[in-house]
């Protein structure tokens, strides 16, 4: 670099400071991303500006940006639209959606946690699923981006609900949550962010208002969620505890209470018709006394002077 007022690089020293290698630079160069630099004598000059295209690049394409959206945004930029709207609304989408803040835990505090036995298997799952990030360069160091999850995970555990079932249940909830998330942007789009999105890339006014509106719809979807599932959850409790009950205790019987025979009784019924068929012996033999007492009181009722 020279010591000019305008910082100057070579090629090798602009991948180092941006973290690019010198490939990828030339890469971008071709695909018409990075401005050419400037030729002086054998040598390539790059300059700051190279730097922060470079920075941004990497900013977007870590957001999920491809190559070739990048390139679109970029030329707007070059042609005079703006991209600080644009950028603006990446962040506010990119940003975090939750007022949780991530936290640090130790393996031996991951260990005590579930059962105070190391379990490898665990963590690698538990990473896999993104509820531990590791950290570079620290083996026993995690990083937790919801300590929330974590701790909802710790007292399933405590309660008795094995790993393996923990994290089973895990993935099925997030396939049904990603699905309700899909499904309220897909709404959100066709209602609300239509209109700022129909160009593309969107002028810097629109994205600067789209950005708005996220900020604004941000905790809807949460809220609803919230909502819903408390509703839920009292709905489905409240049957899973009546059901349990009612097959275990002694639910109260919605027509006549039941009579019960002397021993005795029922010994002389099963010797009589066997003890397959006292239930219908009773049956029958109740019939035939109702009968009886019916046709005795009608043949009263007919008595002269009755």
């Amino acid at each position: 670099m020279s010591d000019q007022a305008v910082a100057e690089y070579r090629i090798e020293d602009l991948a180092h400071h941006s973290g690019a290698t010198v490939r990828t630079i030339r890469a971008y160069q071709d695909r018409g991303l990075l401005p050419k630099p400037e030729r002086r004598g054998r040598s390539n000059v790059y300059r700051d500006t190279h730097l922060a295209r470079l920075r941004q690049i990497a900013d977007l394409l870590d957001r999920g940006y491809t190559l070739a959206s990048i390139k679109e945004l970029l030329e707007a930029w070059d042609a005079g639209r703006g991209l600080g709207g644009v950028l603006g609304l990446v962040a506010e989408v990119h940003g975090p959606w939750t007022d949780e803040e991530a936290a640090r835990i130790s393996r031996a505090e991951l260990n005590e946690r579930f059962g105070g036995k190391p379990d490898d298997e665990a963590v690698d799952e538990a990473c896999e699923l993104g509820v531990l990030e590791r950290i570079p360069g620290r083996p026993d160091q995690f990083l937790v981006p919801s300590p929330q999850e974590l701790a909802v995970a710790a007292e399933l555990y405590a309660a008795g609900v094995p790993l393996s079932a923990i994290t089973g249940h895990l993935r099925e909830l997030r396939g049904q949550v990603e699905h309700i998330a899909s499904r309220f942007l897909e709404f959100t789009t066709e209602h609300v962010f239509a209109r700022y999105l129909g160009q593309v890339p969107p002028t810097d006014t629109d994205a600067a208002e789209a950005a708005t509106m996220v900020r604004r719809l941000r905790p809807l979807a949460q809220q609803t969620v919230d909502a819903e599932l408390a509703r839920a959850m009292r709905l489905f409790a409240t049957r899973h505890l009546q059901r349990h009950l009612g097959a275990g205790g002694s639910p109260q019987p919605s027509g006549p209470a039941p009579v019960a025979l002397p021993a005795g009784t029922v010994r002389a019924v099963q010797d009589l018709v066997g003890p397959d068929h006292v239930a219908e012996f009773v049956r029958a033999a109740t019939e035939r006394e109702l009968q009886a007492r019916t046709m005795n009181d009608l043949a009263r009722r007919a008595e002269p002077g009755q």
